[in-house]
């Protein structure tokens, strides 16, 4: 009997899945928001904890009682079976969405949380590579452990082992309340964005100024005394938002309609975000190949000898597991390695715009692998006359382990890449944004796997590079035009960040420090 990483349906990392693996993507942003605006991080990872433990126990229950799935189909070679009950679906879709919402709203939010505990960027920095080592650690020991669990022991044991670590996490996180730094929401940080434009649209016929005493300033610890400044330079349209005209101000020194009149701050935020937007666009470009690049290294999968010795066969769908592990694998490698020898040698750290640059390059490099190797195998097709055959189960004689090289390129771009943003979207976003800045990586992987399902489907339409059977098409000129597009997306990256002005941050290094601060 052949050993098994993953009994999940092969079908659900195809192309066409995309848009039901980007959906889920979406509630760390929703829970972001929320956490940001009215309950705070730990509120929200309290709550997004018990939504998935109840998630997580609802799956267990409907695969150990017989009440809540249909009967197992006949063995006797029937096709037969019975259907699930609507009140079996509702169920299971139930303990489905309980799951989402709860990964979601813990996935980013817990990891902003804990970067809140530290002070200095450097700090910070480490804090998120180790977060993410460990968010992908442990995706890899859920892909392969757990399900070996489900596979060989009972889908009980798996979700029930799941179920006792996540009740587990959370008492654990709630027994160290009283050390955490936690950073109280001050209301929507996203309507006072929307009152800027209003703002500067309504005064668009106001001249401006370049008096601090004309524009309204940011009052100190909650009072109305000011602290003198004028606004930047940089879209010098929005200025108008906090020029003050009359009856914009109260006796008291207040705002008397909020819509007509902003801080500095509120304006100074708003820009920031605008000069993010650039570099954020550029993941979108860098994620959406490496989608594409997971969905295809499937379907190579599926068509090559998945054998690692007599006994043992990789199904095709866990071929990404050894992204999982190349990702983890390398960042601790980057953190405790690579960053201080590059200190060591040019006196400097490296920036996170940097990390995300090497990361570019290393995406770009892993397609053009991906082609190689994909031109390998159509040779070895030709090579044995395995075209336009119409035999489902034909096996090009070529190891799955092929596939590895590329994909553990993909996990070292991805270990350079997704710290970096995401220590570069907590540093640089407004400090009422936080939680929001380090969703944003959901939301592109999210955004990310919507295209590529589109970019899949425009392909097969317009050419005939990936037919129903790969072995007659060309998918090795997809992964050339994914490396074109790789490139031309790393030079507008290298324009956005060369233009890009980090903020006034103190980036205190400290050769004696581990990276953690202490509780105070």
């Amino acid at each position: 009997m052949d050993g098994s990483l993953s009994a999940a349906d092969e079908e659900s990392k195809l192309p066409s899945s995309g848009h039901k693996r980007g959906s889920w993507r979406a509630f760390p942003f929703i829970a972001a928001i929320i956490a940001d605006s009215y309950l705070g991080s730990f509120s929200v990872i309290c709550i997004s904890s018990v939504i998935s433990f109840l998630g997580i126990v609802l799956l267990m229950l409907t695969s150990t009682l017989d009440s809540l799935r249909p009967p197992p189909c006949d063995n006797n070679g029937s096709t037969l079976c019975t259907n699930p009950t609507k009140a079996q679906y509702a169920v299971l879709y139930t303990a489905l969405a309980l799951a989402i919402v709860g990964v979601g709203g813990t996935r980013f939010t817990i990891g902003t949380m804990g970067a809140d505990q530290f002070d200095n960027p450097k700090q910070q920095s480490i804090f998120w590579n180790w977060f993410i080592f460990i968010l992908y650690s442990s995706s890899a020991v859920s892909g392969t452990a757990i399900v070996y669990v489900e596979d060989n022991v009972g889908w009980g044991w798996g979700f029930g082992i799941c179920a006792v670590v996540n009740i587990l996490g959370l008492a654990i996180f709630v027994f160290g309340a009283r050390f955490y730094r936690r950073v109280k929401p001050q209301g929507s940080p996203f309507m006072g964005l929307g009152q800027v434009v209003v703002a500067a649209i309504r005064k668009r016929n106001v001249l401006g100024s370049g008096r601090s005493e004309d524009y309204y300033q940011n009052p100190v610890d909650g009072g109305t005394k000011m602290v003198a400044a004028t606004p930047s330079e940089s879209f010098k349209f929005l200025n108008r938002a906090a020029l003050k005209t009359e009856g914009d101000i109260r006796e008291d020194g207040l705002i008397a309609k909020l819509w007509n009149l902003c801080t500095i701050q509120q304006v100074e935020d708003l820009k920031r975000l605008i000069r993010i937007f650039p570099l954020w666009s550029t993941g979108i470009f860098l994620t959406t190949p490496l989608a594409i690049q997971s969905s295809l290294t499937t379907l190579q999968a599926l068509s090559v000898d998945r054998h690692v010795g007599p006994h043992f066969k990789i199904p095709a769908g866990s071929m990404t597991v050894f992204i999982l592990v190349s990702t983890s694998i390398s960042i601790a490698v980057i953190d405790r390695l690579l960053y201080p020898l590059w200190k060591k040698l040019t006196a400097r750290t490296l920036t996170p715009l940097q990390r995300v640059g090497v990361g570019h390059v290393a995406n770009v490099l892993s397609m053009v692998v991906s082609a190689l190797v994909e031109l390998k195998r159509l040779k070895m097709v030709d090579a044995h006359h395995l075209q336009n055959q119409t035999n489902g189960s034909t096996v090009v004689p070529m190891s799955v382990l092929w596939l590895v090289p590329q994909l553990v390129i993909a996990g070292i771009a991805e270990a350079f890449h997704l710290p970096g943003n995401v220590a570069f979207y907590y540093q640089e976003f407004p400090p009422l944004l936080k939680s929001t800045s380090t969703a944003l990586v959901a939301l592109l992987i999210g955004i990310a796997f919507y295209l590529s399902t589109a970019v899949v489907g425009i392909v097969r339409r317009a050419t005939l590079w990936l037919p129903d059977n790969i072995n007659d098409g060309r998918m090795d000129n997809v992964y050339w035009v994914l490396s074109s597009v790789g490139v031309l997306n790393f030079g507008y990256y290298l324009v956005c960040a060369w233009l890009y002005k980090y903020q006034d941050v103190e980036d205190v290094v400290d050769d004696d420090d581990d990276g953690f601060r202490s509780i105070e």
